[in-house]
């Protein structure tokens, strides 16, 4: 590899860092909901996998506990895979623009 090509990927790397960093800022700040039970049952969580508040159908509460214990993990885990699909997103974007050379590997 020349000095020159050498001192470019040095610095698309650089830049691929601040993405990478700007990217990560932006999904711990992102809000997404799960559901379940055609929305019966909703949890609100951060991208960082916080959840900020659960909402749940009183009714369903009554008339099935069992069914409504079960609807929550399955709006937690409905939210948490939104959490995973958005980071994707946002990821994959930033080595999207990076130029390697053929068979080399990124750390991450």
């Amino acid at each position: 590899m020349m000095k020159g090509q050498l001192g470019q990927l040095m610095q698309q790397a650089q830049r691929m860092q601040e993405d990478l960093k700007h990217a990560q800022e932006e999904i711990a700040k992102l809000e997404v909901t799960g559901s379940a039970g055609g929305g019966m049952v909703e949890v609100s969580m951060s991208g960082r996998h916080e959840v900020r508040r659960v909402r749940i159908d009183r009714k369903m509460m009554v008339d099935d506990p069992e069914m409504t214990e079960d609807m929550v993990a399955a709006a937690v885990n409905d939210a948490v895979n939104k959490v995973a699909q958005v980071s994707q997103e946002k990821l994959g974007g930033v080595s999207a623009g990076m130029n390697l050379p053929p068979g080399f590997k990124l750390p991450f």
